[in-house]
């Protein structure tokens, strides 16, 4: 039997069923890690990370499936189950940080912080910035890189995020973090959404956002007049949504890419790069250019970097839409 072939915009449906599909997490296996970490430590925690990468390698084909795709893609045709077994562990080894970022053990970690400097200008200068990630390391040591030398004393991260598809993990962590050091957040998809972004930029804040993936639609995503647009990644053809850059453009501020990279051990390097400049206001066929311009160079910057980390994109889903609809 033939796979049924997607109909005229239905691709970008189909790349958003990610928000979708169920939260493969246990309230209590999750609780009974977490009084690991906090009473145990992070060296002998760890250990727990390889049963666990090895179940989830072992015992989730459909996930395994997207692994394997996107590893021959970054790596290449060689990649094998040492690969998937290696990217499944260093997503568990940042969850599991994640608990120790939160509570504020820094003293745990090697952070260096590299191309701050722009981002600082206009932090000190309280305009606010769009921060565009990806799923790709830890957003937490980028709130946490503030407690380092070389990096912007005022910042103030805030997640702006589909907050729906990971309850159960948000709320154990949220319960054992403190307040203080809680990312603030704000949901995307609620009717308030687009004041409370722009509010946090005018107080000097940065909007943080994971533009790798594709909602549903611009109701879910608050994202008015969003695009998905096709281009190359990683050799094939893939969909990524324009709506973080056209909300840029809109509130007129500047966009810079980010990612806090997993190196191994206790490192993480945290990373920031120019991607546009939204602060001047254009109009019609330029604006257009500008963010399509931008779309492609945070593109290309994330394709550079799985590249260079392939082990630090965490995207289990079918994101170049192969499986059968």
């Amino acid at each position: 039997m033939s796979a049924t072939p997607p109909e005229p915009g239905d691709a970008k449906s189909r790349q958003a069923e990610w928000s979708r599909a169920p939260e493969r997490s246990n309230m209590l296996a999750l609780r009974v890690i977490c009084a690991i970490a906090i009473l145990c430590g992070r060296p002998l925690t760890r250990l727990i990370l390889h049963p666990i990468s090895l179940y989830f390698l072992l015992f989730s084909p459909t996930q395994r499936r997207h692994i394997k795709r996107y590893l021959f893609r970054a790596v290449g045709p060689k990649a094998g189950w040492a690969d998937g077994y290696r990217l499944l562990h260093a997503f568990a080894s940042t969850v599991l940080d994640r608990l120790y970022f939160l509570r504020g053990r820094m003293d745990l970690f090697d952070i260096r912080v590299f191309g701050n400097a722009p981002v600082e200008v206009e932090v000190n200068a309280g305009r606010g910035a769009f921060m565009l990630g990806a799923h790709v390391g830890s957003f937490e040591a980028l709130g946490a890189c503030k407690h380092r030398a070389g990096a912007p004393a005022d910042l103030r991260p805030a997640m702006v995020m589909y907050p729906d598809n990971a309850q159960q993990i948000n709320a154990v962590l949220n319960a054992i973090s403190l307040p203080e050091l809680r990312p603030h957040m704000i949901a995307l998809g609620r009717p308030h959404s687009m004041l409370d972004l722009r509010d946090w930029l005018d107080s000097g804040g940065l909007a943080g956002l994971l533009a790798d993936r594709t909602l549903a639609g611009p109701e879910e995503a608050g994202q008015q007049r969003g695009s998905s647009i096709e281009l190359p990644f990683l050799g094939q053809p893939a969909l990524f949504n324009d709506g973080p850059f056209r909300l840029a453009a809109l509130l007129r501020r500047k966009v810079f890419f980010m990612a806090g990279l997993y190196v191994g051990g206790a490192r993480y390097d945290v990373l920031f790069e120019p991607l546009a400049d939204f602060s001047e206001r254009a109009s019609g066929p330029e604006r257009e250019r500008r963010i399509r311009a931008a779309l492609e160079a945070y593109v290309a910057r994330l394709e550079a970097l799985c590249r260079a980390y392939p082990y630090n994109w965490f995207n289990f889903h079918d994101f170049w839409l192969e499986d059968p609809h």
